[in-house]
């Protein structure tokens, strides 16, 4: 980076003019006009709009969004309210009852009180044709979350990086903070959670723990008032 980021406004305008992301722009457009795809155009950077850069305390890089109607909202694991919570956020909702012996509501999905709270909940493809899963995993994207990850690595306060399944952790090269708390595990869809590895890790717990020792306040993860 040539300059320090501060905001995600900040981080968009230093990119804006980069081939990258011209050339991203130019696939989302052709995109967006020839197929649909999903999120909505106009969520497709809710995560950065719900947690501002100065608030982040927690991410949680998911892969490439939900490709079925009505599910996708521009935050990992999360789908609107009406829409029945997919396996894998399930399987995170069972572990947070696990860990902090809570009330979950299984039957909201939406996430949006945790991005509210500062944790940033950013799949690593931004978007996805309907019904094709991946479609859109593309260089372009792989720049820019490289780029969105150098501006987390600069951030020098304590934060937590939860990196779940495989292409999650190889993220990690970019990640070299010491100020930062890094948790591996594998991915919490019942596929590699029913294997072991996913229940009983405690990310979230240990989350709350490194927060609470530096001084912050801890993230209310059960979705029950």
């Amino acid at each position: 980076m040539k300059k320090s980021i501060s905001t995600w406004n900040e981080f968009f305008i230093q990119i804006q003019n980069e081939l990258f992301c011209i050339k991203l722009n130019h696939f989302l457009n052709k995109e967006y006009s020839d197929y649909t795809c999903y999120p909505p155009r106009n969520l497709l950077f809710n995560a950065f709009r719900l947690t501002p850069l100065n608030k982040v305390k927690v991410v949680i890089i998911g892969q490439d969004p939900y490709h079925e109607p009505n599910q996708a909202m521009g935050l990992s694991f999360s789908v609107p309210d009406g829409i029945a919570p997919p396996p894998s956020l399930v399987n995170i909702y069972k572990e947070i009852n696990l860990e902090f012996k809570c009330s979950m509501n299984y039957k909201s999905g939406n996430l949006t009180y945790l991005a509210k709270q500062g944790v940033l909940l950013l799949n690593s493809i931004l978007s996805v044709r309907a019904h094709q899963a991946l479609s859109h995993n593309i260089d372009e994207y792989k720049q820019f979350l490289a780029r969105v990850l150098e501006v987390l690595n600069q951030q020098h306060r304590p934060m937590v990086f939860l990196l779940w399944g495989g292409p999650a952790r190889k993220l990690k090269a970019y990640l070299h903070n010491p100020t930062h708390l890094i948790l591996e595990c594998v991915h919490p869809s019942p596929l590699a959670a029913n294997r072991g590895g996913w229940f009983g890790n405690n990310h979230f717990k240990k989350t709350n723990e490194y927060l609470k020792s530096n001084g912050l306040k801890e993230i209310k993860w059960s979705n029950v008032e």
